[in-house]
């Protein structure tokens, strides 16, 4: 049986990250998060993207949470467990924390730590037939407190308790309801690639300090000088005089993050 891997693809400002083990549903194995670490670190060092859409590979599984077949091995004692969920936290912090907005194209199983991935993205779309769980009361897990956090964030606390006491597997609209996602859409690869080309042809320096400042407030962080310095950027920039002009002009803005 194949490995799995992590691909990531650039079309002009846009970038496309696809999580491939469909003969797993996608289930994540220590390198694949490893390696999806190292993907957004790249698009975080590239200053072409401006966007990133996350997606599983094929219809039937976004990610259907860990690789079980590993536990054995790379889950099997206290140093090797907190190995792989530092693992776990460290990637999905990059994709919080990513200088660029990510949005999540959710088709099928996304449950356990792919349901916790998605909700490390600024935007969740799903396809209908979508399902999402969060089994760790099924399997004797805990769940750590920054991942705690993430859902709380998402969720809130009620729908956040209802999720992890009960184990209840999820239908699109249901998750959508609960903030799981933004919306359902028939075709979901398709409206997230064109909500990532209409998100790349407005001003970068704004959106990255759109996104800077959400992860500060989530975070309740208390010195926000630096997202004070990055609002002001904007309004030193040649896309700021380029938005005024074009504004004037009644046409089209184009900008180039600088």
């Amino acid at each position: 049986m194949s490995e799995g891997r992590i691909d990531l693809v650039v079309q002009g400002h846009v970038a496309q990250v696809t999580i491939d083990d469909v003969s797993r549903h996608n289930a994540m194995s220590l390198s694949m998060w490893t390696s999806l670490q190292a993907a957004f670190d790249e698009i975080d060092r590239s200053p072409e993207i401006r966007v990133c859409v996350l997606r599983g590979a094929g219809e039937k599984s976004f990610v259907s949470g860990a690789n079980i077949s590993e536990f054995e091995t790379q889950r099997n004692s206290e140093a090797s467990v907190a190995h792989y969920n530092d693992m776990v936290k460290r990637t999905q912090q990059a994709i919080f924390r990513c200088r660029v907005p990510v949005i999540a194209a959710i088709s099928g199983i996304c449950y356990g730590g792919g349901l916790g991935l998605a909700l490390s993205c600024d935007m969740r779309y799903a396809a209908p037939h979508s399902r999402f769980r969060m089994p760790a009361a099924r399997l004797g897990l805990g769940y750590d407190i920054d991942n705690m956090k993430s859902f709380l964030n998402n969720l809130g606390p009620q729908a956040t308790a209802e999720a992890f006491y009960t184990a209840r597997v999820y239908d699109a609209q249901s998750a959508q309801a609960m903030g799981m996602v933004l919306a359902v859409v028939e075709d979901v690869f398709a409206h997230c690639t064109a909500l990532a080309q209409e998100i790349a042809t407005n001003a970068p320096l704004t959106i990255q300090a759109a996104k800077k400042t959400l992860v500060a407030l989530a975070d309740d962080e208390k010195d926000m000088m630096s997202v004070k310095t990055t609002i002001d950027a904007c309004f030193k920039s040649t896309d700021y005089a380029e938005g005024r002009l074009a504004f004037a002009q009644k046409r089209s803005p184009l900008f180039t993050g600088h």
